[in-house]
């Protein structure tokens, strides 16, 4: 490995690299918390409890139908067959001319949206089935149940699995290029086209990606610790409520010896 012509093409070409990444990195989180947004009113409208008779019934069938289509479909195919279809096929049906950008953080979102509503679906059926009734003993309809009681558990459970989806992100991002999006995999290939080093120019971009995907799971490994909360801690409260029934019964006990 020659790191002299590595080095020298990276401080030739760093701001070429590094707008690919900032792009890489703006399209994968913007893509990624639009999934999820997507996902989770996907997922809440799949649990909702689907009455035996009446129009709702029929409504909620109706609607699930159509999510579990868009899900399947999106989750069934690559994501860049879906950057080609999506980008020339909107200008070839509709004439569409849509921006580059744009059509690259459309196109990560509905792909994201439809793994996201399934992790969010798992994550809210994982949930004592009691919880869901005891909110609906208090008089709490759906969304309430989902807001006050289910989600803040459900989200805390699926918080690896959304952060993998995001170091995907990162990653799939590279397949955008079929739609000339100047993300990282991108400008890494006009390089090489420029200087003919290929094996150099990609071993600059693959210690990039890494260095963004091992800096955003550590982010999230410390957001995760902070939600776990310490491991050890003293319950105060029930010391003390437990000292003063233990300090009642043994007056009760020496009052009852008199």
């Amino acid at each position: 490995m020659n790191f002299e012509s590595i080095l020298k093409i990276a401080s030739t070409n760093g701001p070429m690299f590094l707008r690919g990444a900032g792009m890489t990195l703006l399209i994968s989180m913007i893509g990624t918390v639009v999934g999820f947004i997507i996902g989770l009113l996907i997922g809440i409208v799949r649990t909702i409890p689907i009455p035996e008779n009446g129009a709702k019934k029929v409504i909620l069938k109706f609607v699930n139908t159509i999510f579990s289509i868009y899900i399947e479909i999106f989750r069934g195919t690559p994501m860049i067959v879906q950057a080609m279809v999506i980008y020339y096929g909107s200008a070839a049906a509709f004439g569409v001319d849509m921006n580059r950008i744009f059509a690259a953080i459309f196109i990560v979102s509905i792909n994201t949206g439809a793994y996201m509503s399934e992790i969010i679906r798992g994550g809210i059926v994982s949930i004592d089935k009691g919880q869901f009734e005891a909110a609906q003993a208090i008089g709490m309809n759906h969304i309430q149940t989902m807001v006050n009681v289910i989600l803040p558990q459900a989200i805390r459970n699926i918080l690896p699995a959304m952060g993998n989806e995001f170091v995907i992100n990162i990653k799939d991002t590279s397949v955008l290029n079929v739609i000339s999006v100047t993300e990282l995999y991108f400008q890494t290939k006009s390089v090489a086209g420029n200087n003919f080093k290929y094996y150099e120019s990609f071993f600059i971009a693959c210690v990039l990606y890494f260095i963004m995907t091992f800096t955003i799971t550590r982010i999230l490994r410390y957001i995760e610790r902070r939600l776990d909360g310490p491991e050890n801690y003293v319950k105060y409260a029930n010391e003390m409520q437990v000292k003063k029934a233990m300090i009642g019964r043994t007056k009760e006990c020496n009052a009852n010896q008199y």
